[in-house]
């Protein structure tokens, strides 16, 4: 099928290019003709002017030489001789075919014209003798009288020739533009006639295909609209699945995280009270064991020894268990310290720092209201093991000589914040390719607990420039 369109595309083609060729060799063939014969014209006019001047010039000339014979004045200033010298050259010129006309020449073409110009050559050269006579001095009077005898019986020979000349050129002339006349219309014929076969053979074709193109371009185009429609109909739909898809995914996201979060929540809050339980036991129990033990070794350092020695040991072995009353409480401290449900978040963290720093030697300082700040219990525990965990790295890994813990409440939020002037780190070195924080140096903890706690977690740190941790938590 589009090679068939193809076919009669070229072909209409064809037609259209060789019917503009010929509507075009025609037009200008007309003009052609036009200008030629224009020219023509005009050259025919220049020419009959000269034969009528020539006609006039014979007249005046005939005119001075009888007034020059007879001797009567005349006011025509103009001298035979310059006057004869100007008829002579038009006429030769005519004789010649070639006539110079201001800068140009104009070419007789007529055979007949030439022919009756060499037929007048005797009468010119007659009258033209006689003229030279009667104007030439010293020529007598009889001889004078006898060339304008001449002359006056040969001038109308002269005029009636030259006459013919003029009725001959102007019914040539009326010949050629009949002759243009003829060929004008058989060019508009030929026009006419091309101009209405392209009309059939390739206006008409084309009406007929435009159409049947328009038509079907309209049924095209009311098909695709109909596409167009069932598939917004079917995109929409398409959307509603895709959304519910994702909304079904979102669901089952958030329901998951849910679980994970309900999941760890129970999971630290079973960490929680087992610390809680454990480190009761252990103040309650290894603590006053310890207590006990060392109150009797108190008393028996009443008893003398035998030797230095074995005081020496005992003196020791007291010592020792001084060491682990005082290990034991500081891990039933850590793991649930009896201050945080006593006096609160801000005397818990109080008591972290003194006694951070003087395990690990480094300036800590706690800022926070003296005031006790009312949370609940879950989020006291959250808050307090978010600090734990975050100064620990500090003390680990910051490589820091000072570390400050601020805790304030600001309206319904509290925040909680840490800040050393250790080495820092680059945050990219935390996260993984999709953004989220690698589970390193107990960052992921203190995330969880965050999140746990409905809490935005920021880290801002620069090399060599410390690192502060801010914890946002809602009331």
């Amino acid at each position: 099928m589009e090679k068939l369109e193809s076919q009669v595309a070229d072909r209409l083609t064809r037609y259209y290019i060789v019917a503009l060729t010929l509507v075009a060799i025609l037009t200008v063939s007309g003009l052609f003709l036009i200008r030629r014969t224009i020219n023509n014209l005009n050259h025919d006019s220049r020419v009959v002017n000269v034969a009528g001047r020539q006609r006039m010039l014979s007249q005046r000339l005939t005119k001075l030489a009888i007034l020059h014979t007879e001797g009567i004045p005349t006011v025509d200033s103009v001298k035979i001789d310059s006057l004869l010298s100007l008829w002579k050259m038009s006429h030769e010129q005519l004789l010649r075919g070639r006539i110079k006309m201001e800068s140009e020449f104009v070419v007789l073409k007529s055979d007949s014209i030439k022919e009756m110009y060499r037929k007048l050559e005797p009468v010119f050269q007659t009258i033209y003798q006689n003229l030279v006579l009667v104007s030439r001095e010293g020529v007598s009077d009889s001889d004078k009288k006898k060339a304008l005898q001449i002359i006056l019986a040969t001038e109308p020979v002269f005029l009636n020739q030259m006459e013919a000349i003029v009725f001959q050129f102007d019914s040539e002339s009326y010949g050629r533009i009949r002759i243009l006349e003829q060929i004008e219309w058989i060019l508009d014929v030929l026009t006419l006639l091309v101009l209405l076969a392209e009309g059939i053979l390739i206006f008409r074709p084309v009406v007929n295909t435009t159409r049947r193109v328009v038509r079907l371009l309209a049924e095209s185009e009311d098909a695709i609209k109909m596409a167009n429609d069932k598939l917004k109909i079917t995109n929409s739909r398409l959307l509603r699945a895709q959304n519910d898809l994702i909304r079904s995914e979102e669901e089952k996201y958030q329901l998951q995280l849910s679980e994970n979060r309900v999941r760890t929540s129970a999971l630290i809050e079973g960490q929680e009270e087992e610390r809680k339980r454990f480190a009761l036991e252990l103040h309650d129990g290894i603590g006053q064991m310890l207590t006990g033990l060392k109150l009797h070794a108190e008393k028996l350092k009443q008893v003398q020894f035998a030797d230095e020695k074995q005081r020496f040991r005992f003196d020791k072995l007291v010592s020792l268990i001084q060491d682990t009353i005082q290990t034991t409480r500081q891990v039933s401290f850590n793991l649930m310290p009896s201050v945080l449900s006593d006096f609160g978040l801000n005397a818990a963290l109080r008591v972290l720092c003194e006694q951070t720093a003087d395990l690990s030697g480094i300036r800590i300082e706690f800022e926070g209201d003296s005031e006790r700040i009312k949370l609940n219990e879950k989020m006291e525990i959250g808050l307090y093991r978010i600090a734990q965990e975050g100064l620990n790295n500090a003390v680990k890994h910051a490589g820091s000589d000072n570390i400050k813990i601020k805790l304030e409440q600001k309206m319904n939020r509290i925040l909680l914040e840490i800040e050393d002037d250790g080495k820092g780190f680059l945050i990219s070195n935390l996260k993984n390719k999709n953004g989220s924080f690698l589970t390193r140096n107990g960052i992921d903890n203190i995330r969880t607990r965050t999140q746990l706690l409905n809490g935005e977690m920021k880290i801002i740190s620069k090399v060599d420039k410390g690192t502060r941790l801010v914890i946002n938590i809602p009331v």
